[in-house]
């Protein structure tokens, strides 16, 4: 099943609207942690071949899911609510619960950027076994793989032709 193209501007205007309702009721911290996140994610909009910044948006849009439990359980108005406050606590909820959903298609382009899931686990050794514990070596949260398709010119390797050709003595 194929997944859904999501624009990341649709989900910038989304969240953006959202927490443009949701600060009547939750301002203060709740509106600076959400813009902040959407700057960067405008910065992924204006750097469409950056992963560094679809990297910072997606990193940021995990912690404010966290942020927005944390500030809408702690402001939430205990006392009796207008309308136009029930309306703007609501929408702050509906952001929150949406943005699990916009972390799964951020990630998703940060993979179509070129980005790589940053915790390796199950990687061999150089000696070829597995480390005994996953806090042991390279695996745990450590650099991630390149794959690229080009050679590093300061490779040790030679090419299998050329190292035959070196073996190989001439004659004259």
């Amino acid at each position: 099943m194929e997944l859904p193209a999501v624009n990341l501007k649709a989900i910038l205007l989304l969240h953006w609207l959202l927490t443009i309702w949701g600060c009547i009721v939750f301002p203060g911290a709740y509106a600076w942690s959400n813009f902040t996140i959407l700057a960067l994610g405008v910065w992924a909009v204006a750097q469409r071949d950056s992963i560094d910044a679809i990297s910072m948006f997606l990193g940021g849009l995990v912690v404010t899911i966290f942020l927005d439990i944390i500030h809408i359980s702690i402001f939430y108005p205990r006392a009796s609510l207008s309308d136009t406050e029930r309306f703007s606590a609501v929408m702050a909820i509906v952001s929150a619960l949406l943005k699990p959903v916009s972390c799964f298609f951020v990630y998703q382009m940060y993979r179509e950027r070129g980005g790589e899931l940053l915790l390796h686990t199950g990687e061999a050794s150089a000696s070829g076994r597995l480390p005994s514990s996953p806090l042991a070596g390279p695996a745990f949260l450590g650099p991630s793989q390149e794959h690229s398709a080009y050679q590093t010119i300061d490779s040790p390797e030679m090419p299998a032709d050329l190292e035959s050709r070196a073996h190989v003595p001439q004659g004259y």
